[in-house]
C-alpha cells in the first residue's frame, strides 16, 4: 500500500511541474560539463518585487516596468563548455519537443553548419503567453524562457536586462555607401 501512495505522490508531482509551462530538462548534468555557467530564476514575485523598484515615468523604465508587469517568470540558462561535444543535439531536440503546436509556434528558426537558434511562442490564440529562445553552439547553450503575457513588439526592451541576451528584433539596418569625395 505504501509503494501505491509513493507512485501517486510522484505522478501528482510530475503533473505539477508540467502545469508550471516550465521546460523540464536535467540543466544540473549540463552544468556539471560547464566551464561557465549562468542561471537566472526570477519567479513573479521576485519581478513584482523588482518592478516597484522602476519608476513609472515616460521612457524605458516605464516600458520595462510595463512589460514585467505581466509576467509570472523569466528563466535563464546558459551554458559555455571548453569543448565541443558537451551536449549533444538530442539535448536540444528533447528541449524543442516540449514546444510543440498548437500551443506553441516556432517563430523563428535558424540552422547552420554548426549552430542553431529558434524563438518559440506560446499563445492562447488571441494573446501571447510565454517566449522560450534556444540558441545552440558549439561551445554554448542558452535556454531563456519568458512565462507570462507578453507584447512581442516590446521584446527588445528585455535584451540586456535580468541575464536576457540581448535581442536584435526587426530588419537589420541597412549601411549608406560610402560617400567618394571629389
Amino acid at each position: 500500500m505504501s509503494r501505491a501512495i509513493l507512485f501517486l505522490m510522484l505522478i501528482s508531482s510530475a503533473r505539477a511541474q508540467d502545469a508550471s509551462g516550465r521546460l523540464q530538462f536535467d540543466w544540473d548534468k549540463l552544468a556539471a560539463k560547464a566551464s561557465e555557467k549562468t542561471d537566472v530564476n526570477l519567479d513573479g514575485n521576485t519581478l513584482q518585487m523588482a518592478s516597484k523598484f522602476l519608476s513609472g515615468n515616460a521612457g524605458d523604465s516605464a516600458k520595462f516596468k510595463q512589460i514585467v508587469d505581466g509576467l509570472k517568470g523569466v528563466y535563464v540558462k546558459s551554458f559555455e563548455f571548453d569543448n565541443e561535444g558537451a551536449y549533444s543535439e538530442a539535448d536540444v531536440r528533447a528541449l524543442r519537443s516540449q514546444l510543440r503546436a498548437p500551443e506553441w509556434v516556432n517563430i523563428v528558426d535558424v540552422k547552420e553548419k554548426h549552430e542553431s537558434s529558434a524563438i518559440y511562442l506560446q499563445t492562447d490564440g488571441k494573446q501571447a503567453r510565454g517566449l522560450v529562445i534556444i540558441s545552440a553552439e558549439p561551445k554554448e547553450l542558452t535556454v531563456v524562457e519568458i512565462v507570462g503575457a507578453i507584447d512581442p513588439s516590446m521584446l527588445s526592451e528585455l535584451g540586456g536586462k535580468m541575464g536576457i541576451p540581448k535581442m536584435l528584433m526587426g530588419p537589420k539596418a541597412k549601411t549608406a555607401p560610402a560617400k567618394k569625395d571629389d
